[in-house]
């Protein structure tokens, strides 16, 4: 993987091969990254990386100097790789939370811009995901939930759909209160 943008252009990140992870795509990241970078200026926003996996897209985060980032996985291999590049990135704006991302969800205090979650494809509760999110209020004024998700996988009908984006067999799908 590779670090598409920002001070950090260019970068490439070997995760270890072990790791259970299934990376976003840099065709897909180049697309998501392109939406973002319509609705926000980086340097204003803070960003929640759920599922984090290898720390892909907080690591294009902090390139394009977003305000704060916090990264939360569950597996202990995955938060450990992840601390070591923040630290190779030499960022005091990013950190890594191991936990379960309900739970994490369940005790948040704070608020972000931007939430974005790339959940096992094999996920069932997508719906209780976002629920989360709208419930517990953690998104800022004009603040979106970006859910990546197999592209068979529809949430058109859902109260805070947004938009959605399709790129090879992978879906990004745009969650948020105010949609204008």
């Amino acid at each position: 993987m590779r670090i598409i943008s920002g001070k950090h252009k260019g970068k490439i990140i070997k995760a270890p091969e072990n790791l259970p992870v299934r990376p976003t795509t840099d065709f897909a990241k180049t697309g998501l990254f392109n939406m973002i970078n319509f609705r926000y200026k980086f340097e204003k926003i803070t960003a929640l990386d759920l599922f984090a996996g290898t720390g892909n897209i907080s690591f294009e985060f902090i390139s394009r100097h977003c305000n704060s980032v916090i990264a939360v996985e569950e597996n202990a291999d995955c938060v450990k790789f992840i601390k070591k590049i923040f630290t190779d990135l030499k960022t005091d704006l990013a950190s890594v939370s191991r936990a379960d991302v309900f739970e994490y969800l369940k005790n948040c205090t704070s608020r972000f811009d931007i939430i974005f979650a790339d959940p096992p494809f094999e996920l069932k509760n997508y719906h209780e995901l976002i629920a989360a999110v709208f419930e517990k209020n953690l998104l800022n004024p004009k603040g979106t939930f970006i859910l990546e998700h197999h592209s068979k996988n529809h949430f058109t009908d859902h109260t805070y759909f947004s938009e959605e984006r399709k790129y090879g067999n992978v879906s990004f799908t745009f969650f948020a209160e105010n949609k204008s």
